[in-house]
């Protein structure tokens, strides 16, 4: 049956294109007209393959060049023709063999005075035009001018012909030799007066689809210079702002607003960032260190389109593919075991990193004897960190709160209990409270009031607001208490009793010990100042903030600004008021209009700003050191601003291609005035926020040598809760080196040494000279016998490391409610501490964190790619933190699990990244051979246990694929090198979540540190769910956390 369709078919092509008789050929029209009328895209495909389309453009050829043309086979032939030719993929190098290009045109031409034979040879020259090469050929054969003789100004009459018409030329000038020609041939000046023309006698936006393809038009001419160059000089920007600008808001030019934002973004005059270089304004000499680069000026090639304008981002599509051409698809690579990367001899130094593995214990119980009755002089600081529920969720009282101070005696609810009572029941009070605003304004007292509404009278009563020395309180020295202070004596009593009255209710927080380290902390600009958030502290907000819901149209409104700024200059001021290049102060501290900035401390990170109008300011971020990019993480200080006005701040040299600023994330602000009030707290703000592809062009060193890319914009508004106040802001919570350094001590004091092993070694000195701290905490053998003593040593290993990459600082405050969990009095962790040692390297990059990097090292580098072969030298902190899982794999004592904590940028809630051969495979499409491939799925067990325990944790946002840009990372490295079957990357995003309880909420640091010990809660469940979990371990679980063995182990499902 289908033999005859296909011979039936093929007699009817063969006769269409063999007879003369006009009957006929219309029968056979109508035939085929009614067979590609019905069904689906199957029967004209068939008909294509049958040679459907040569037969009908060879019939079109010979029905064309008669002496008379006969229309009443010519126009349904060219609707067959319209029809077939959208789907055949070939149609335009068939037709142009075939001559029916040329046949088409010659057509038109006779019939311009015809409207409906005219529209049906449009028709046809506009599928021919979707084809670029034969777009070409219709353009050399005179097409372009002669659709300009049929798109005229604007009338009612003939529109279906003029939109047809300008959609052809739109087609056509895909093709950028016509796109020339259109330049040469002075069209961009027409189709500006055509767009205006249309525009001005439109009122009602019924043509809206000619003025689009009009500005088509105009958008495929600025894909290259010349038509830029041409648009900017009739003055195109100019006219598109003025035709567009007041119906930003109009639903009906939706359209015409879309297309007429890519040209003016398109012919946006390209220029370099307002620096004398790309490189940081921080050099830091070391050997094989990258050079800083020259100034440089435009070339050529940074004038090339670089590939498809990016839409307006006014959806939430915010979705990041992973790409399936990286994925490792070598068995060999993903299945071996490399050797050692060093001589097996150096391992022996990292014994002394280990020494509960032979510590005498007699020694230390000597020394306790010592102690000044530890119990009764015990930091108050000492508390866990459990999920942050409501008190009445826990079983708590006011005074026992999840947030509270505990003492040992305390009586406690397990964090275990939220696997008890369910996911869905944790964090509601979030949910069922408005979220807080970035700060309400409070009447000024005499009283403080603190984060717990506690009065705090001792601040006012030191320091009354209208003689507050904001300045010199706002950023302190780190010499301020010292006798040898070069400050004046004012200065130095004024920062003195501002810490006398230091609340102290801020858990694990000591400004005294925080100013003492920051002294010792060294950085490549040598910084004098500390920045008062992290001297003074950060106090937990009461509830998690919403995602600021995004305004429809803000990009827009932003890239209009910019092309206001461009083309009406005159109300732009354009003044340097702060710049890490030029030395001195640049600012007249008494401009009243005028901010004042400041980055010139720890993690500091702002390079220059410039005023552009009273309230709106251009900021540069500063590039990594001894690095041309990433540009990502900012935190300075700004000053002398006023209440209630809106002042709008715009990052112009961010360098990600997206970013969560476009959906619901917020930048954080801390204020000194709401401070010393008691409220000191970081808090998300802004509104406004936009994140876009700016006019500014990136260097070739820092794009990798690729050229015409350009940096993004992140612009908001922040509204500031007092008048000459200094505020923070910085793009996430900030946590400092020094900041871990003064809690790492609070947390050894805070421990009761009886009980709890809690030791600091320094893995190592970083370039900078910085000791890299190395944690080591587990439970105390119960006594000094032997089988206590062999149950210590055997214990099993976790190694948790954070904060490679500087600017994901989330991972930091997702280690701090980690090691404040480890080290508390909850069940959970005295669990973990009894059956685990825990190897914890909190900060593998101090020196990028100081300095205010957003990725890299002192050299320029990313860590995370240096675990394949790292240098002791140039990547300390890599070296031997690799050395040191080197030497536990070399004992037989490998993790049972390895989790580096990361920030991520683009994704939303908490997930992992972990290692499948066989799951990356199967991704690649390769086949996969089960008796040759074996590994152990063990992998997915950890996640499961933290999306089914942890709030912000989804095991959907999860990946256990093997990449190639990925293999020096140390996740893959340690995976692939020491056997740790459960080595993960822990991703925090830097917004907040989109599904679970906090769906719909920002990060705070509360829901950081409470993920940091969920992790730690989800260690404690995969032991108890083995296989090989001890009875001893199963019975020790259910008395201390009160359950009966039976229902903690079905519970468990083991």
């Amino acid at each position: 049956m289908a033999e005859q369709e296909a011979s039936g078919l093929q007699v009817l092509l063969h006769t269409l294109q063999s007879t003369s008789d006009r009957e006929s050929i219309l029968a056979i029209l109508q035939v085929l007209g009614d067979l590609l009328s019905v069904g689906t895209d199957r029967r004209i495909h068939y008909m294509i393959s049958k040679g459907g389309s040569e037969a009908l453009l060879q019939t079109l050829v010979d029905t064309a060049r008669t002496s008379s043309p006969d229309y009443g086979i010519l126009l349904p032939l060219f609707r067959l023709l319209v029809k077939v030719g959208l789907r055949d993929k070939k149609f335009g190098q068939k037709a142009l063999e075939l001559e029916a290009l040329d046949v088409t045109l010659t057509l038109a031409r006779k019939n311009l005075s015809h409207s409906q034979n005219l529209l049906h040879c449009l028709w046809a020259l506009r599928v021919f035009a979707s084809r670029v090469t034969t777009g070409a050929m219709l353009g050399i054969n005179g097409a372009l001018e002669l659709l300009f003789k049929v798109i005229t100004p604007y009338t009612r009459k003939h529109t279906r012909i003029i939109r047809t018409a300008a959609e052809v030329l739109a087609a056509l000038l895909k093709s950028k030799s016509n796109s020339r020609r259109a330049v040469n041939r002075g069209y961009v000046i027409s189709l500006l007066r055509l767009h205006q023309d249309w525009h001005s006698h439109d009122t009602v936006n019924t043509y809206v689809q000619i003025r689009q393809a009009l500005l088509l038009c105009l958008k495929h001419i600025a894909t290259i210079r010349s038509g830029r160059e041409a648009f900017l000089a009739c003055r195109g920007m100019e006219i598109l702002f003025s035709t567009t600008q007041n119906h930003l808001d109009d639903k009906s030019m939706e359209p015409i607003i879309s297309v007429a934002l890519q040209i003016l973004r398109q012919c946006y005059p390209k220029s370099l960032l307002p620096l004398l270089t790309a490189s940081s304004a921080y050099a830091f000499r070391i050997l094989g260190s990258i050079t800083s680069e020259p100034p440089r000026v435009l070339t050529e090639e940074d004038f090339e389109d670089d590939g498809d304008e990016e839409v307006d981002r006014d959806s939430d599509s915010e979705d990041v593919k992973e790409e399936d051409n990286d994925l490792e698809t070598d068995v060999n690579k993903l299945s071996s075991k490399p050797g050692l990367d060093r001589p097996e001899e150096e391992l022996k130094q990292y014994e002394a990193m280990c020494l509960e593995l032979s510590y005498s214990f007699e020694e230390l119980e000597s020394k306790l004897e010592e102690d000044l009755n530890f119990e009764e002089t015990q930091c108050a600081n000492h508390h866990h960190i459990p999920a942050a529920a409501s008190p009445k969720q826990h079983g708590l009282n006011k005074d026992q709160s999840c947030w509270g101070l505990e003492r040992e005696d305390t009586v406690q609810t397990s964090l275990l209990s939220t696997v008890k009572m369910g996911r869905s029941t944790v964090h509601l009070a979030s949910k069922k409270t408005p979220a807080i605003k970035t700060y309400q304004k409070v009447p000024c007292s005499h009283l403080g009031i603190d984060s717990s509404g506690n009065e705090i009278p001792d601040i006012q009563a030191f320091l009354k607001e209208d003689v507050w020395d904001i300045d010199a309180i706002s950023c302190p020295r780190m010499s301020a208490s010292l006798e040898n202070s070069t400050m004046p004596t004012e200065s130095v009593e004024v920062i003195d009793k501002l810490l006398q009255t230091h609340p102290k209710d801020i858990p694990f927080h000591d400004p005294h010990l925080y100013m003492a380290k920051a002294r010792r902390t060294r950085s490549v600009p040598d910084f004098k100042m500390m920045a008062f958030p992290d001297l003074w502290g950060h106090h937990l907000p009461p509830s998690a903030q919403s995602m600021l819901e995004r305004k429809c149209g803000v990009q827009r409104i932003k890239i209009f600004e910019d092309v206001r700024r461009l083309i009406q200059p005159s109300d732009v001021i354009n003044k340097v008021v702060f710049s890490l290049d030029e030395p001195g102060p640049l600012q007249d501290m008494s401009a009243p209009h005028s901010l004042r900035f400041c980055s010139k401390f720890e993690s500091g990170n702002l390079r220059k700003a410039i005023q552009v109008r009273e309230f709106e300011y251009d900021l540069l971020l500063n590039a990594d050191v001894n690095s041309p990019q990433h540009q990502q993480w900012f935190y300075f200080k700004v000053s002398g601003m006023r209440a209630a006005v809106p002042y709008c701040f715009n990052v112009i040299n961010c360098e990600k291609l997206n970013s969560q600023f476009n959906y619901g994330m917020q930048p954080t602000m801390y204020s000194v005035k709401e401070a010393l009030l008691g409220r000191s707290t970081w808090v998300r703000t802004g509104c406004e926020i936009c994140y876009y592809k700016n006019h500014y062009c990136r260097s070739a060193a820092a794009t990798g040598g690729a050229s015409g890319k350009c940096y993004y914009t992140l612009t908001f508004a922040v509204t500031f809760p007092h008048s000459e106040d200094v505020c923070y802001l910085a793009y996430h919570y900030p946590y400092t080196y020094t900041a871990l350094m003064a809690h790492l001590d609070i947390l050894e004091k805070s421990i009761n040494p009886k009980q709890v092993y809690f030791r600091q070694d320094v893995l190592c000195q970083t370039l900078g000279g910085n000791p890299c701290p190395l944690v080591t905490i587990t439970a105390m053998p119960e006594s000094n016998s032997t089988d206590h003593l062999e149950q210590f040593r055997q214990r099993s290993y976790q190694v948790i490391t954070a904060r490679v990459h500087p600017g994901e600082s989330n991972a930091s405050w997702v280690m701090k409610g980690a090691l404040e969990f480890l080290v508390s009095s909850d069940p959970v962790a005295r669990l973990l501490r009894e059956n685990f040692i825990f190897k914890i390297i909190p900060m593998l990059n101090p020196d990028g964190v100081i300095n205010g990097n957003h990725r890299c090292s002192l050299r320029g580098e990313d860590l995370n790619r240096q675990w394949l072969l790292p240098s002791a030298h140039l990547q300390p902190t890599i070296y031997h933190a690799k050395g040191l899982l080197y030497y536990l794999s070399s004992i037989g004592r490998s993790p049972v699990v390895f989790c580096d904590f990361h920030g991520h940028s683009q994704k939303k809630n908490v997930f992992f990244y972990g290692c499948s051969i066989k799951e990356t495979l199967w991704q690649a499409g390769c086949p996969v051979s089960t008796p040759t491939v074996l590994e152990d799925v063990s992998y997915r067990i950890l996640p499961k246990i933290l999306d089914k325990l942890a709030p912000a944790f989804t095991m959907g946002s999860c990946s256990f694929l093997v990449e190639k840009s990925r293999a020096s990372t140390a996740r893959v490295v340690v995976w692939r090198e020491m056997g740790v079957s459960r080595s993960y990357t822990m991703e925090s995003s830097y917004c907040g979540c989109n599904q679970g309880p906090y769906k719909g909420l920002q990060f705070g640091t509360r829901e950081l540190e409470e993920m940091g010990a969920m992790f730690c809660l989800g260690l404690l469940i995969l032991e108890l769910k083995s296989v090989s979990c001890s009875h001893q371990l199963l019975t020790r679980a259910a008395t201390l956390l009160n359950v009966e063995e039976g229902a903690l182990d079905h519970h468990l499902q083991r």
